[in-house]
């Protein structure tokens, strides 16, 4: 199966990130886990939570900004990659001049319901 960029429309995440499903169980043949991609503008920071049941990983693709992970915050650019283990609180800052694009992978897929904002 094949899902066209342009074809996805974006949505506005609970911690306020603008996404694209590019896969996802609701919507594709895919079963247990989604693909994304999230943008953040810059100067932006997304809200503060947590997945009690999702994992997810993190691959940056383009800009620069801070990922704050449980007690620690660092310092994220294209091609770093993150690991969010389940019940971590997270969000991520845009402190560059240009989105801060983001591939996430969720495993179970991703839910609103599943989003805790804290």
């Amino acid at each position: 199966m094949k899902i066209e960029y342009s074809a996805v429309d974006a949505f506005v995440t609970k911690d306020g990130s603008v996404i694209r499903e590019l896969m996802h169980p609701q919507h594709h043949s895919v079963r247990g886990m989604s693909f994304a991609e999230a943008i953040v503008d810059p100067g932006a920071t997304t809200l503060l939570h947590r997945h009690a049941r999702t994992e997810e990983i993190y691959h940056i693709t383009a800009g620069e900004g801070l990922m704050r992970l449980g007690a620690d915050s660092f310092s994220i650019c294209a091609g770093d990659t993150v690991i969010i283990p389940p019940g971590t609180a997270h969000n991520v800052t845009n402190h560059g001049g240009v989105p801060l694009k983001i591939l996430c992978a969720c495993q179970p897929a991703y839910s609103h319901e599943d989003t805790e904002l804290l």
